[in-house]
């Protein structure tokens, strides 16, 4: 058996020339906010474009996801961006969460529809609210000058009439002035591409930036995918099964799932991701890395 001299290994001698983000969601105690800091200050030398902070269904993480921002932008020197819905949120709530952000010193609002208050539930625009996410960028947009990202679903998001209506409602965000789209996660490489054939289709032009999921737990993983539309591969659960006494072993391959997704997408051309974290710094770090990523010096903030 002879090898073939130019097969270089997979993640030989790359760039570095990808930009990358990362999503935290809010601590809900002392011990989860040790871990969330711990993580940004793993993931901080690797000079991301930006880190976000989710917003709970319903928006029931205002308070936590405005000071876990606010420290961000005050005491690191990462560009913070809030998410922020329409849910349960008059137009006047939501100019005063916007300009409580703006005198915070936060630049970047990641605008979305939002869940429901009960899972499972429908979403129903406040009486005085926002319709939706497209009409929320419009307001915002009124109201400062902010860099917008908005969602986007390869997959279709789960209340969308159709693949085209839900294309449709992504370059309405856009066109109200949107800077980027951050997609939904997904596990496939063909999925995100499939859907950049659309998308140009449609005329957009915007960044769409794919998301990326480490899984660190599979069930989860599945619970939250069935949520929103996102296809599990079979492959994937047979390579899950069997780990759940093997943290280590799990991390391992969930790391190396992750890393021939993005792998393929820089194949085909992506140099920008966002990385969905839990929380934890651990695998999207690792990746980083294998895309040829190294810490820089960055300045305070």
């Amino acid at each position: 058996m002879t090898l073939n001299d130019n097969a270089a290994p997979l993640y030989a001698d790359l760039a570095g020339d990808c930009q990358v983000s990362f999503e935290f969601f809010p601590p809900k105690t002392e011990k989860m906010e040790a871990q969330l800091w711990s993580a940004i200050e793993t993931l901080t030398p690797l000079a991301p474009k930006f880190v976000s902070v989710t917003y709970g269904a319903g928006g029931s993480t205002r308070e936590r996801t405005h000071n876990t921002v606010a420290r961000i932008a005050q005491e690191t020197p990462l560009a913070a961006a809030a998410h922020l819905t329409c849910v349960a949120a008059s137009k006047d709530e939501i100019a005063e969460i916007a300009d409580a952000y703006w005198e915070a010193g936060v630049r970047h609002i990641v605008a979305l529809r939002g869940d429901p208050p009960e899972a499972g539930g429908t979403f129903e625009p406040h009486p005085e609210g926002y319709t939706g996410a497209a009409d929320l960028v419009e307001g915002l947009m009124k109201r400062h000058a902010f860099e917008i990202s908005v969602s986007a679903y390869p997959e279709v998001h789960p209340d969308a009439a159709s693949a085209q209506s839900d294309l449709d409602n992504l370059k309405r965000k856009l066109d109200a002035g949107a800077t980027r789209a951050i997609t939904q996660f997904f596990f496939a490489p063909e999925t995100y591409f499939r859907f950049m054939d659309k998308v140009l289709a449609a005329g957009i032009s915007a960044d769409i930036v794919p998301g990326i999921m480490p899984v660190s737990n599979f069930a989860a993983t599945q619970r939250m995918a069935a949520m929103c539309n996102t296809d599990v591969p079979l492959w994937m659960a047979r390579l899950f099964e069997g780990l759940d006494d093997h943290p280590a072993a799990r991390q391992l391959v969930s790391a190396t799932i992750a890393a021939e997704l993005c792998r393929k997408l820089y194949e085909g051309g992506v140099r920008d991701f966002h990385f969905y974290t839990l929380n934890r710094a651990e695998h999207s770090y690792a990746i980083c890395h294998l895309l040829g990523l190294r810490p820089k010096v960055m300045a305070d903030a």
